[in-house]
């Protein structure tokens, strides 16, 4: 990407619509987040109302980003867009929209991985990773520990084998009569309760390798609400069972990262997705990073979420890689997870 190139970045593998300019050599021009809430009303996301959804919204946020950025789309150099994984709906919309924008102006389009946006949002606002590093990934549908040794130089270490750990949240929240998405709400109230008052499991710690399993987990928290009848209950009586389940979740994902990190001599740690904003999550993490010596990067919580910026910064990054189509016909919609991790290193 030389000098003065700029990127439309669309992002729609679940429920947020995003759209971004980036610039290189000015950062991002524009970041857009729509933010789908019809499906609080279902308790979870709807897959076909969600791909409606993009399929209104993407026109009118790329007009929005455009005009913030002060452009028009003729000034546009490529077009990234997220391919993969996710919601298959809601990637097919984006994917098209993308193919069909790119071809009107004549430009390329860029097809990312979602997971392989997530690891790198931390350079939009920290610069890059101090190497080797190792990222964890945590959201509503994604619990991946990923050892980088540069861009497109991967090593999947482990993923959950069940629940993703966001996933986990919601369903604790939903069984406590919680607000979807549940995890912003069991965060608020573990702060206010007991994290020893429950002895909850800290599932395959004691195991050598770098998977997760947060099923168990789940269902040891919704054996303990049975004793609390039904919902809605009052704040102070569930506030222990979210402490004690949030302590669970953190010792966790914090032994199996830092064992990660030590395994691999990491100089740096980068957190991503969703649950990085969890504020347990990110103290510990913090506390275990300083104590040896290591960077943590955690992006800002707009980066965290779903959002079209660490596209485009991959997007950016894949066409200074190399050449890429300049039709864009390869680019497809895939329920692809992270085993392109591994054939990139």
């Amino acid at each position: 990407m030389s000098a003065g190139e700029r990127v439309l970045g669309i992002e729609t593998s679940c429920d947020d619509t995003s759209v971004a300019v980036l610039e290189r050599g000015r950062g991002l021009r524009a970041h857009l987040i729509a933010s789908q809430d019809l499906h609080r009303l279902y308790g979870g996301v709807v897959p076909e109302l969600a791909a409606r959804a993009h399929l209104e919204l993407l026109p009118r946020l790329v007009s929005r980003a455009l005009d913030e950025a002060e452009m028009k789309p003729a000034d546009l150099s490529a077009v990234a867009v997220t391919r993969a994984p996710g919601l298959v709906g809601s990637l097919v919309v984006g994917v098209a929209f993308a193919k069909a924008y790119a071809y009107a102006l004549g430009i390329p389009v860029v097809g990312v991985n979602h997971i392989e946006a997530h690891l790198h949002a931390a350079s939009l606002e920290h610069g890059d990773a101090a190497l080797p590093a190792i990222a964890l990934v945590v959201s509503g549908g994604h619990t991946e520990l990923v050892e980088m040794r540069g861009f497109g130089q991967y090593r999947w270490l482990g993923s959950t084998r069940d629940d993703a750990v966001g996933e986990a949240y919601d369903k604790v929240a939903k069984r406590l009569g919680l607000p979807f998405p549940g995890g912003p709400h069991v965060d608020a109230l573990a702060a206010e309760g007991d994290p020893a008052r429950f002895a909850f499991p800290r599932p395959m710690l004691d195991r050598n390798d770098f998977d997760f399993s947060f099923s168990g987990l789940k269902t040891a928290v919704a054996l303990e609400a049975e004793h609390l009848g039904e919902p809605p209950y009052e704040r102070s009586r569930i506030a222990d069972l979210c402490a004690s389940f949030q302590a669970a979740v953190v010792d966790t994902l914090t032994g199996k990262t830092m064992r990660a990190v030590r395994e691999v001599s990491a100089r740096s740690l980068t957190l991503g997705g969703g649950v990085a904003c969890n504020r347990a999550l990110r103290a510990r993490l913090g506390a275990e990073c300083e104590a040896a010596g290591i960077a943590l990067r955690i992006p800002s919580p707009r980066l965290c979420a779903d959002n079209a910026a660490m596209v485009a910064l991959v997007g950016a990054w894949t066409l200074d890689a190399g050449p890429v189509s300049e039709d864009g016909l390869e680019v497809v919609a895939s329920l692809e997870e992270t085993g392109l991790i591994d054939s990139r290193l």
